[in-house]
């Protein structure tokens, strides 16, 4: 079975358990969003998945094939991009630079990504080539840790709060590029708190609350009800 698979999964920080049960699919080709407030479980869930939780149990398949049991290195060789909240580009690094740090061999059945089309999804960067990480914008900065997964041919990634502290022309660049993604052929998990640039990017949406699911459904379905779902 193609795309991403999660079943049961639980995960625990110490002895405090943050995600109950979690079950998410994504197909192939397919956004996926998963919503939830801050606290709520959204990157505990990416990050469990990516095997960056210390405890876990649970189901996890990629491509047909139990990630479960590997290390983060392993799940990421075989094709499964993360993108944390946090960026974590190289500072002294230029754009380029910090892009042939990503990049590995085409896979099969995978887009293939390459500087001058990532520069077509990125304009931005292309203006940028040599300038410093260190030296651009919060939102640059966000595109560059995009770009540089991208280099590694992934056929699907985790996208943890692509929107989150951009101006709103950046959220606008942001949700072009995520819909670029998909034409492409790449499959994406994003979580988000944006419900606009959610219904902009997604097909369908899970809703996490304090690490249960409580909902999904398609996009439409979730704003009708996000009085129940996402209520203060």
């Amino acid at each position: 079975m193609t795309g991403l698979q999660v079943a049961e999964l639980n995960a625990w920080y110490g002895r405090a358990q943050i995600l109950f049960q979690v079950d998410i699919n994504v197909n192939e080709g397919e956004v996926v969003v998963l919503v939830g407030k801050n606290g709520a479980g959204k990157t505990t869930t990416l990050k469990a998945i990516m095997n960056l939780v210390q405890r876990t149990t649970g189901d996890r398949h990629f491509d047909g094939r139990s990630i479960a049991e590997l290390r983060t290195s392993a799940i990421a060789r075989l094709g499964l991009g993360y993108v944390p909240e946090n960026r974590r580009i190289f500072g002294r690094l230029t754009v380029m630079e910090n892009l042939y740090v990503g990049q590995q061999p085409r896979r099969p059945n995978a887009p293939l990504w390459t500087v001058e089309r990532l520069f077509e999804i990125f304009p931005n960067l292309g203006r940028m080539r040599n300038r410093l990480g260190s030296e651009m914008s919060g939102g640059e900065q966000q595109m560059l840790t995009v770009a540089r997964t991208l280099m590694g041919n992934p056929r699907l990634i985790l996208l943890d709060e692509p929107s989150e502290g951009l101006a709103p022309v950046i959220v606008q660049q942001m949700a072009a590029a995520v819909r670029e993604m998909k034409r492409d052929g790449l499959a994406i998990l994003l979580s988000e708190q944006n419900l606009h640039f959610a219904k902009a990017v997604a097909d369908r949406a899970y809703v996490i609350e304090k690490g249960h699911l409580r909902f999904q459904g398609t996009l439409d379905s979730l704003f009708a009800a996000r009085a129940t779902y996402l209520s203060v």
